[in-house]
């Protein structure tokens, strides 16, 4: 009677223990394998402590046979759910993944054998009424045991080999999760063996101790914990590779990033990595490398490689982390192409608008020396003024293009809107140009002397190109707000405005800095040019 109410005590003390880890997992844990895994081999204890505590109170040998089917799961259940926990735990996963299917298969044979026994008895070889005293066990209960064992003992066997030399919190929990099984199944096994003797079932008060170690290692020492499941779990996903290697050069552990990389198929450490690299891209890097890039294919991969080391300064694992940048290859030379293609737009439009000036203003002096030679008594004089000023434009003309190839701009005399419109027009020859200045122009204007410039140099060479004027009147308002610049000539007009370069440019310049234009224009009414260019400080 008493060792019953013992029994009875020491498996409510298990059940409560084991009842208490699984309400701290569902408190504190995170719904994902790991957490699952753990929470599996809890339940697989608590029905095998159900079925002992059963036991207690059965009488009949239906009621009996019940109680031990129930404890036949969750053994049967805890040695796969424990090996498959301890591979995910330890980032083992991959080496045993082809091994996987035979795991479940071993839960389903044992309870499969159980339940069928009463036709075969080579699980319990006799089983009356009476408790464990009353079963005779037959070989395969001993061949299932054994697997058991194996299958507990090689989950322990990984966690000690991979994790004992981490850091020391990885070690505590690795000690902790380790006690929690093996101390059960050191006293069950001294039980089954008859080298511990006891007339109450001693398991049951170890599973609580297992249980309490458990919950030190959930709350103390942070298994399971939400930071580190969630750094796994991101490093596990990430777009880059991450492989480490141990302190001999062992891989043991590689994200999923790796798995789908071709050429590092098969890499188990330091060595085989560098040999597929160079035999993927035909070198590889230094043993002792930092940092590389290597072409494999048609694709560009940077490696770093980072030394990991636990808190007494212990060199522990050689990190590296592989990433795809073939884009960034392709955004260079993409930005490359683009810069090319900028500076030959660049180069044709500056020609367009210095070149085209200088020639328009040569071909305009060309035609006054023409006129001047036809008169019976040429002015000599205004023929070598006209030859020296052809001289001076072709040499600034010459000096134009080696800047514009070289980017290269003479902006000295641009230092007031008034002064850069100026120079243009003193420019002119031939043909009756007028500048006219209203309002009084200040520092606020100075961000577009150089669009005023161009755009004023450009309206008067299409004036002096094409539009066969004898008079080009230009006048600066300058307001408030803004600036405005009006161009117009008396020359033959046109009837439809075709935007080529000279007037796209003058649009583009002005509207990248916030102005606007407009051109006009009818036959027989000459050509009209207006820019409105809003002051900056007048917009905020």
């Amino acid at each position: 009677m008493i060792t019953g109410i013992v029994s009875a005590v020491l498996l409510l003390i298990g059940l409560g223990g084991m009842l208490s880890s699984i309400i701290w997992i569902i408190h504190r844990g995170n719904s994902n394998r790991l957490t699952r895994l753990f929470l599996s081999c809890q339940v697989s204890i608590v029905l095998w402590l159900i079925s002992e505590l059963l036991n207690l109170f059965s009488e009949s040998v239906r009621q009996y046979w019940i109680s031990y089917c129930i404890g036949n799961v969750g053994i049967s259940c805890f040695a796969p759910l424990w090996l498959m926990l301890s591979a995910a735990y330890t980032d083992s996963g991959k080496r045993l993944k082809k091994y996987w299917f035979c795991l479940p298969l071993i839960a389903v044979a044992a309870v499969c054998t159980v339940l069928t026994n009463p036709k075969h008895h080579l699980y319990y070889a006799s089983f009356e009424a009476g408790g464990a005293g009353h079963v005779a066990y037959g070989p395969l209960f001993y061949a299932f045991q054994v697997i058991y064992y194996i299958c507990i003992l090689t989950g322990i066997t990984m966690i000690c080999v991979r994790h004992t030399r981490s850091s020391a919190q990885i070690s505590k929990q690795s000690v902790l999760l380790i006690l929690s099984a093996a101390i059960p199944l050191a006293i069950n096994t001294l039980m089954l063996t008859g080298i511990l003797h006891s007339t109450v079932a001693l398991t049951p008060l170890f599973f609580a101790l297992s249980s309490l170690l458990i919950i030190i290692a959930l709350g103390r020492y942070g298994l399971l914990n939400i930071n580190s499941i969630a750094i796994r779990d991101t490093i596990s996903n990430i777009d880059s590779g991450v492989m480490i290697f141990d302190i001999s050069g062992a891989l043991t552990y590689s994200n999923k990033y790796i798995s789908g990389l071709p050429f590092l198929k098969d890499v188990q450490d330091t060595e085989q990595f560098r040999a597929a690299l160079a035999a993927a891209s035909g070198e590889a890097p230094d043993a002792d490398f930092t940092a590389a890039e290597l072409k494999i294919g048609d694709e560009y991969y940077s490696l770093k490689r980072t030394l990991c080391q636990n808190r007494t300064g212990t060199k522990v694992a050689n990190i590296v982390t592989i990433s795809n940048v073939t884009e960034y290859h392709e955004l260079a030379a993409a930005e490359k192409k683009l810069s090319l293609e900028q500076e030959r737009n660049r180069i044709a439009q500056e020609m367009h608008d210095s070149a085209g000036h200088t020639f328009t203003m040569i071909s305009s002096l060309a035609r006054l020396m023409k006129y001047e030679t036809g008169q019976a008594q040429p002015d000599l004089q205004k023929l070598t003024e006209n030859l020296s000023e052809i001289d001076g434009l072709s040499r600034s003309g010459v000096t134009q293009l080696r800047c514009t190839i070289n980017n290269l701009r003479d902006d000295t005399f641009m230092t007031s809107v008034t002064g850069a419109v100026q120079t243009v027009v003193s420019a002119v020859r031939g043909v009756q140009t007028d500048l006219c200045v209203q309002g009084e122009e200040d520092a606020r204007f100075a961000f577009c002397i150089r669009e005023m410039y161009d755009n004023c140099r450009e309206t008067v060479t299409n004036a002096l190109r094409y539009a066969e004027a004898d008079c080009i009147n230009i006048i600066l308002k300058f307001l408030a707000d803004r600036v405005e610049m009006y161009i117009l000539d008396n020359g033959k007009g046109c009837s439809e405005i075709k935007e080529q370069n000279g007037l796209r440019g003058i649009r583009a310049r002005t509207e990248a800095i916030g102005g606007t234009v407009k051109f006009s224009s009818a036959p027989g009414e000459g050509f009209r040019t207006v820019i409105r260019i809003p002051v900056k400080e007048a917009e905020t």
